[in-house]
């Protein structure tokens, strides 16, 4: 759909309010392979549009599966009657930051020749088989190819206009192992920002390095002992720190969540970590390289910029849409995201980290007289209050400064704030971890990264 074409339908029959029209289509693609076996073969396109109105503090919303300019018509009708439906009957009042129209025209599509559904499968089945012939012994082995295409054409009443296509694709790989408990699995991903084209497709001997460390993970699981329960002193390893970064403290920090109650509420300039965490919420780019989840203008059209959250260990700042952005008395920066065609625009993360410091591990892991090295979350949980709980992919002991046995398993625990607080080490590492979605009512690509932290946390073990 052009967009000169729909931002004069919006212009036309927004009938005096702010309205939004957005048309989108997410281009997904899903390959696996277990234990040599094709299990799974999936492409899927969703393709719509969807209009938004505002009315004292009321959203109108509208989505149309056909993207016409008929159905754009039905759909910018259809959300300036409920916003006003809705403005008519309820008091709860409330204005949008002013934003600055902004225009962007930004793709990070693939500049290499595009390959085949059958030419992904059958490189994938040469990774199996490559596994297959280096370990034999494996309980079983899992090898997932993703692929995602979001592509978004917006226009808003005062004058945005944006057309962007954002790709990424990832490798996952599972192995088990047997051990005299059970069953010991590990997986890892590679991958990121751009199409399937840009990360693979080469000769599969050239990963055998990463399935070599990931063989050695997995029978050091398998041969692990379990860590002693309790709060102690540890190394959260970059991958780690990031996940935490994102679960434990930016949901506290997201506008809408704040408004319900959220423990960030009321803390603004208030100390929520050590002097040594600064945590920010980047828009687009990281040291002079894109981000894993680039963000350039919002779906209400704002310009995507870094907010700085947290800043040498006081809260600064929120993650706001516009209407958010008001209430708080604070900038708007390009927050408010869609996943689908149908979705509403929510508050979300876009690529969250903690800074990185000047320690090196190595002095970091030398400092721990006892204690634990930890890396990887898996399942886990966190909420407003900013208490976490995440299970642990890998870790060593740290016995007078040096790394022992690995563990089998572990978890982590803890109120986020505080174990901010207890970071003593900040490590010149840097890590991003770009295969996340974030589940706050619809799912939405994220990035998230961070250095190494040493901090107090409570570990389960035994």
């Amino acid at each position: 759909m052009d967009l000169r074409s729909m931002l004069a339908e919006v212009q036309s029959m927004s009938d005096g309010l702010y309205t939004e029209l957005r048309w989108q289509e997410n281009r997904d693609q899903r390959m696996s392979y277990l234990n040599g076996q094709l299990t799974s073969n999936s492409q899927e396109t969703a393709t719509g549009l969807s209009a938004r109105a505002f009315k004292e503090g009321y959203w109108g919303f509208a989505s149309r599966s056909e993207p016409t300019i008929d159905s754009a018509r039905l759909a910018v009708q259809e959300a300036v009657k409920n916003a006003r439906f809705l403005g008519s009957r309820g008091k709860k009042g409330g204005a949008l930051l002013p934003a600055k129209a902004t225009s962007l025209e930004k793709s990070y599509a693939t500049t290499k020749p595009k390959q085949s559904t059958g030419f992904w499968i059958q490189w994938l089945k040469q990774v199996d088989d490559r596994l297959l012939a280096k370990f034999p012994a494996l309980k079983a082995r899992q090898v997932t190819m993703t692929s995602l295409e979001m592509e978004k054409k917006f226009v808003t009443t005062d004058g945005a206009i944006v057309h962007s296509l954002v790709p990424r694709a990832h490798l996952a790989i599972v192995l088990t192992v047997d051990s005299e408990s059970g069953p010991v699995r590990y997986m890892d991903v590679r991958g990121g920002l751009g199409e399937k084209e840009d990360h693979f497709g080469g000769d599969v001997n050239q990963l055998d390095s990463w399935f070599d460390e990931m063989h050695k993970i997995v029978q050091e699981k398998a041969k692990g002992v379990m860590p002693e329960a309790g709060e102690h002193e540890v190394i959260l390893a970059p991958d780690l720190a990031g996940i935490l970064a994102h679960e434990a403290v930016g949901h506290t920090v997201e506008g809408d969540l704040v408004m319900g109650g959220s423990v960030a509420g009321d803390c603004m300039n208030q100390r929520v970590g050590s002097d040594l965490v600064t945590l920010v919420d980047f828009a687009h780019t990281y040291a002079g390289t894109p981000a894993p989840q680039p963000v350039h203008v919002d779906d209400e059209g704002v310009e995507a910029k870094d907010t700085v959250i947290i800043e040498k260990g006081i809260l600064k700042h929120f993650m706001n849409n516009r209407e958010t952005a008001h209430h708080f008395h604070q900038a708007a920066t390009g927050h408010a995201r869609a996943f689908k065609f149908y979705d509403e625009p929510l508050i979300r993360m876009r690529n969250t980290a903690i800074l990185p410091g000047d320690a090196s591990l190595e002095d970091m892991i030398k400092s721990v007289k006892k204690g634990y090295f930890l890396a990887g979350a898996g399942n886990g949980q966190a909420d407003t209050t900013g208490e976490f709980m995440f299970a642990v992919n890998r870790g060593y002991e740290i016995v007078d400064g040096k790394l022992g046995r690995p563990l089998r398993e572990a978890t982590i625990s803890g109120v986020a704030f505080e174990m901010l607080k207890s970071v003593s080490m900040v490590s010149r590492d840097f890590e991003w971890e770009s295969s996340g979605y974030c589940g706050k009512k619809q799912p939405m690509p994220v990035g998230m990264g961070g250095p190494a932290l040493k901090c107090r946390v409570a570990v389960g073990g035994q």
